[in-house]
């Protein structure tokens, strides 16, 4: 074997103590340089020499000696990886390697009994050495931070800073806050790139997963690997009680739970595709940054693994009953999806999310399709709801309410549903049953300018139907007036919505306002017309006079019926319903702009003719200021018995004095008295004009002089009393 021209071993170095030889440098590099030159020598071999192979060197039994040693030490729990200095992690992976190398150069020569028993030797020492790793490999893995528990912490070290910032001003109020503390941790939480791994940690395991894979145990690496983050992942959706649910068990639950499921599954998907899989991108190229390929196998498993249970959940929701009041929650999952999906892509390239990434497509494409029908279904309701029964007082009906509401929030979702109903819509749509054109007209005029999306379409025949239905239900009132207020009160509400829904605004258009506020308009007038104008018929003066002379009985009856007609309208519309303050106020305001100044000229002009006293209460029952607050009580949907008291008027002098039913106040002695007689028992001859000519103080009972009254509270008592006995 001296052909082979070998340098001869070392022998003081072979000779000492194995112990101690691991610790030379000089003596283990060159035995590694001698294991170098053999398995080279090996390597360039002919086939033709694999008969008859070279003598194995001592250097290889001596590398053997000193690897079981050193795997001693580690089996005896007198070593730990994470305790290693550099160099000695070092030196145990060169082993691994220079082994593994060693392994694959004798394997050429496994039928010869020498080279057969040093590979036995070595591939023991060599599964013990990967036991090793496995161990400690799945013990730095195991020691992590769930981003709960990330959370958790940071939230405790805010409140801490927080605390510590109150306690330095209290001590001393001149000292500068420190807002960046704050900071620095919100920022410390978000530069958290490798899941609650240090960065020696990071390089631990990388240092173990080449070590693992050079050894031969690649798949015993990435199982471990893929075992500890996928139950970590897990822990995280346990720890945020994200609880998974089968098909079954959603079919049976209420939909309450399950909306707030919803929110939360949109919350920790966002988060998982924004937040978690770019960590876990990170986290496996850096712990296999050599190895491409493994990382990208590793990261797409665990994507697909925890990517399935979301998906598993938005299919459950997406397979429950559907119903109207689970569209915003279909919403949020579809645009959850849509969005977040291209996230994962950018991450991963392999061919292995082709299934996950048509999973989420055709999850999607059926939640659209959902969503397409449940709005579909809100011009049902509106078509179907045939009601007979008339809204008391001609407030805005559900229907409205619940269709306008409805749109408001669906509104949110504007694009959303664009995209949706593009992707969806079909054959052009019926006419409406209800045969409302005035939207049809809007909508070809808006069609003319622009082309119309097949939401925005949607959206008119909505608004098409629910104008037709609510005319339709304005019929069931026998009162014209009341429908028409019945008309005004749900157009209004309409338009409100409408202008205070900026995304309805947009799709409907200003047109479509436009003719809104001008359908209100005319609402108003013909109210007025309907309800005002045979009233204010009683205040003409035509007829009234004959040669200049007015006709008593004619006049006589004008009034009659005006406080006839007048109190039929108060004590009717009293109980109608305007609830918009506005709408009400500009009703009011509009009706005593009529009214008043009508009643006014009429009464000033023609009081006069009346004989002062009961006459004048007999037919001039109303003071402009009584019609002005009886038209304030109208439209407040309350019983007429519920309306105020008007003021009463009588006459003195000639002129019509407001009063009010005086109190029964008496000024006497702390003495009782019970023999006062009641004032509706005074029998009085005495003029109206005579009650100025009454004492200011007057004894009112001579058989009781110590009571007294005063003669103003006398004279508005009698007064009152007087002209209420008919």
């Amino acid at each position: 074997m001296a052909d082979l021209n070998l340098p001869p071993p070392d022998q003081h170095d072979e000779q000492s103590d194995s112990s101690s030889s691991i610790n030379d440098q000089t003596h283990r590099e060159k035995l590694f340089q001698n294991i170098d030159q053999f398995i080279s020598l090996l390597t360039n071999l002919d086939q033709s020499e694999s008969s008859s192979p070279p003598e194995i060197t001592e250097s290889v039994t001596a590398f053997a000696d000193l690897f079981d040693v050193l795997i001693v030490e580690y089996e005896s729990g007198s070593k730990k990886w994470i305790h290693l200095e550099e160099h000695e992690s070092s030196r145990f992976l060169e082993f691994v390697d220079r082994t593994t190398n060693v392994l694959k150069s004798f394997s050429r020569f496994h039928s010869d009994q020498n080279y057969a028993a040093v590979i036995n030797r070595l591939s023991g020492i060599q599964q013990r050495a990967m036991s090793i790793l496995e161990v400690e490999f799945k013990s730095i893995l195991d020691d992590y931070q769930t981003s709960y528990d990330r959370d958790q912490k940071g939230k405790t070290d805010e409140a801490k800073t927080k605390q510590k910032q109150l306690s330095s001003s209290a001590s001393n109020v001149h000292e500068a806050p420190q807002p960046e503390l704050q900071d620095q941790s919100e920022s410390q939480l978000e530069e958290d790139e490798f899941l609650g791994y240090s960065d020696e940690m990071i390089s631990n395991l990388n240092k173990l997963a080449k070590g693992l894979i050079s050894g031969g145990h690649e798949s015993e690496c990435t199982e471990l690997y893929f075992f500890v983050r996928r139950n970590a992942m897990e822990e995280n959706l346990k720890l945020r009680r994200f609880d998974k649910f089968s098909i079954d068990e959603m079919q049976k639950m209420q939909w309450d739970p399950i909306e707030k499921e919803v929110s939360s599954w949109t919350h920790m998907f966002k988060q998982f595709c924004t937040s978690l899989l770019p960590s876990e991108r990170r986290l496996a190229d850096a712990v296999f940054n050599d190895e491409k390929a493994i990382s990208n196998k590793l990261f797409t498993s665990l994507t697909r693994i925890v990517l399935l249970i979301f998906l598993s959940f938005a299919e459950a929701v997406m397979l429950t009953k559907r119903s109207a009041e689970k569209l915003f929650k279909y919403l949020d999952i579809y645009e959850t999806l849509r969005d977040t999906i291209p996230e994962i892509e950018k991450l991963i390239s392999d061919e292995g999310l082709h299934q996950l990434k048509s999973s989420a497509s055709l999850i999607n494409t059926m939640l659209g399709e959902s969503i397409y029908n449940i709005f579909l279904e809100l011009e049902t309701s509106i078509k179907t709801d045939a009601s007979k029964t008339p809204v008391p007082g001609g407030a805005v009906h559900p229907i409205t309410r619940y269709a306008m509401n409805y749109l408001k929030y669906a509104c949110e979702y504007s694009n959303t549903l664009e995209q949706i109903f593009r992707e969806h819509k079909r054959i052009v749509r019926p006419e409406s049953e209800f045969g409302s054109d005035s939207g049809s007209e809007l909508e070809h005029q808006h069609s003319q300018s622009n082309e119309m999306s097949p939401f925005q379409s949607q959206l008119l025949k909505i608004m098409d139907l629910l104008d037709a239905n609510l005319e339709t239900k304005s019929k069931l009132y026998k009162d014209p007036s009341l429908s028409l207020i019945f008309m005004m009160n749900n157009g209004r509400y309409i338009l409100q919505k409408t202008k205070g829904t900026g995304e309805i605004r947009t799709l409907l258009g200003d047109p479509w306002v436009r003719k809104r506020s001008s359908d209100l308009r005319i609402y108003h007038t013909n109210y007025k017309r309907e309800t005002w104008t045979r009233l204010l018929q009683c205040l003409s003066h035509d007829g009234l006079s004959v040669n200049g002379k007015v006709m008593k009985p004619v006049l006589k009856e004008r009034f009659k019926s005006f406080n006839a007609m007048f109190d039929e309208i108060h004590r009717t519309q009293v109980t109608w319903v305007v609830s918009d303050e506005q709408l009400q106020s500009e009703l009011r305001v509009s009706i005593s702009a009529i009214v008043i100044p009508a009643y006014r000229s009429f009464m000033g002009r023609f009081s006069q003719v009346f004989t002062p006293g009961r006459q004048t209460e007999k037919y001039i029952k109303y003071q402009p200021e009584d019609i002005e607050t009886c038209i304030e009580e109208l439209f407040d949907g309350r019983t007429s018995q519920q309306s105020k008291k008007r003021r009463r008027f009588i006459m003195i002098n000639g002129s019509l004095v407001n009063e009010t039913p005086p109190q029964e106040t008496y000024l006497h002695s702390s003495e009782s008295d019970t023999s006062l007689p009641s004032i509706k028992n005074i029998k009085i001859s005495l003029s109206i004009h005579s009650f100025n000519q009454f004492p200011q103080i007057s004894p009112l009972n001579s058989q009781n002089p110590k009571c007294f009254i005063n003669s103003t509270i006398l004279h508005q008592h009698i007064c009152y009393h007087l002209f209420n006995q008919e």
